[in-house]
């Protein structure tokens, strides 16, 4: 049962972190785009940058912070699932940047921090 609320929690998060983007003037151009070894939960473009958005969300009373979760493994995934997603749209000659979306539940209000630039 638990499995099931963090999947639920996870997939909240992504549509909380979508539709903020939108309302920043994020344009979302694909979400939970899947490569073998790997996923990026939301590819967007603002002023002709390519955005990767790892979007964690968790409980306000979780153990681990969203922040601490983003392991060295994880990083690497993610950045080859992006070298895979640029040269698969023709998009490799773009700059690019990778940004965090922290999702925090508390009580019933969801907080979101978004670090922007981040080094993977």
């Amino acid at each position: 049962m638990e499995d099931h609320k963090n999947l639920n929690l996870g997939k909240k998060g992504e549509e909380i972190a979508a539709e903020y983007l939108k309302k920043k003037g994020y344009r979302i151009l694909a979400q939970n785009f899947r490569v073998k070894g790997g996923e990026l939960d939301i590819v967007a473009e603002k002023n002709g940058e390519i955005v990767f958005v790892e979007v964690r969300a968790r409980n306000s009373n979780a153990i681990v912070s969203p922040a601490e979760s983003i392991t060295q493994e994880k990083r690497r995934r993610l950045r080859r699932a992006a070298e895979i997603f640029l040269v698969s749209k023709g998009l490799d000659l773009h700059p690019c940047r990778f940004d965090f979306i922290f999702v925090v539940k508390n009580n019933k209000k969801f907080e979101i921090e978004h670090l922007e630039n981040v080094y993977i």
